[in-house]
């Protein structure tokens, strides 16, 4: 049993009526899965809601066996809670003192409504059918669920990646319902790097034989296509010292590619490896939906602001800490030194702090250490 949380179970909310969307669909039912570490105090003034990454899940903490109608994807792998060192009892995110909610995103495959999901309409799988999402819709279905819990005004809201976006869009478009916001190796928008990157992955998906354009449940998935995508991907999460440290010694199977392409030293192998076991644990739909969310986060036009200043004033009551790592290569330190710019000319209280790691961009799901005193002064000091 892994930290100190214990064994938990992942709950489910669903709206009959749906979810209107930002393209105009309106997407019904929709279902939120959901997990709570921690207990609500008398007024739910102590919530604090947390935003996964671009692959994570509700499963933030302790651990969960199973999640039920997953077709396997509730791998082993995903069993302990993806942010486990940072929430729990005396822990940065202290469960004696908070009740920490993290949701997993409509458009998602952890048991929200996804691609995957069963459409009620005609009992088959959505896939290509599912509507397109954008970041704001997945933070106003979890809004429906603060509301569903009863909770007015979080304490704090935390994102890292693409939930820092997800962290600022709640921030600036419901400044009321929350006072600290922590946004973590996030920015105010997606950089030419970023969208270039997520190009790439989305073309590695559709280009598999076995897409089939998104209709691939009743046969096979585009395993590879996935796997190449995790791989692009991948190699900005982590640095290449990290991936050095990692890599196996030796090449264990030269031709495990299967392809004319020969595995030839451990770099490779290493990154294979990533790809192949990613597969297992996430669908192809679900990638391509929220890549394409990140690729369309549009924090101005989603908010309804004409410029940065007139869209951050709405926070002044909000106290901000925002977290740079100095290695990280896929949200750059100086779009963190942009965004705490922004939101001292617009009068924000705000923080920065850099966190120097060797560790890349997954520094903040994998040395709490590094985190941790920032995280619970900001919780706790006023």
């Amino acid at each position: 049993m892994a930290g100190t949380v214990g064994r938990v179970e992942s709950r489910f909310v669903t709206w009959p009526d749906g979810l209107a969307l930002d393209g105009g669909e309106r997407l019904a039912p929709v279902t939120v899965s959901y997990e709570i570490y921690g207990d609500l105090n008398s007024d739910r003034s102590n919530a604090v809601l947390v935003f996964h990454a671009l692959t994570g899940s509700q499963h933030a903490a302790g651990f969960n066996e199973a999640v039920p109608g997953l077709d396997g994807r509730w791998t082993e792998d995903v069993q302990v809670g993806w942010w486990d060192d940072f929430i729990g009892p005396g822990k940065a995110l202290n469960t004696d003192e908070l009740a920490v909610i993290c949701a997993n995103y409509v458009g998602s495959c952890y048991g929200s409504t996804g691609p995957s999901s069963v459409n009620a309409a005609n009992g088959l799988r959505y896939g290509s059918a599912f509507p397109r999402i954008t970041l704001g819709d997945i933070v106003d279905s979890q809004v429906a669920l603060l509301d569903r819990l009863g909770i007015e005004r979080l304490h704090a809201v935390i994102g890292g990646s693409v939930g820092g976006l997800m962290a600022l869009s709640l921030a600036s478009r419901y400044p009321d319902r929350v006072d600290v916001v922590i946004p973590i190796a996030a920015g105010l928008g997606v950089t030419a790097l970023q969208r270039i990157h997520n190009f790439e992955q989305a073309l590695a998906i559709e280009n598999d034989p076995m897409f089939n354009r998104g209709d691939y449940y009743d046969g096979p998935r585009p395993e590879r296509g996935l796997a190449l995508a995790r791989m692009i991907g991948h190699k900005t999460f982590v640095s290449l010292k990290a991936m050095e440290e990692r890599a196996r010694t030796e090449v264990v199977d030269r031709d495990e590619t299967g392809g004319y392409v020969r595995i030839t030293n451990p770099l490779e192998s290493y990154m294979w490896h990533q790809g192949t076991k990613f597969v297992q644990r996430f669908d192809a739909n679900s990638y391509l939906r929220i890549i394409e969310a990140w690729q369309t986060f549009d924090l101005l036009n989603q908010a309804g602001a004409g410029d940065f200043d007139e869209l951050l004033r709405r926070c002044r009551n909000q106290r901000f800490m925002v977290f740079s790592i100095d290695s990280d290569v896929c949200f750059y330190p100086d779009e963190q030194e942009e965004l705490a710019a922004a939101l001292k000319r617009a009068g924000v209280p705000v923080r920065r702090i850099t966190v120097h790691s060797d560790r890349g961009h997954d520094a903040f799901l994998l040395e709490p250490d590094l985190f941790a005193p920032h995280l619970r002064d900001s919780l706790t000091g006023h």
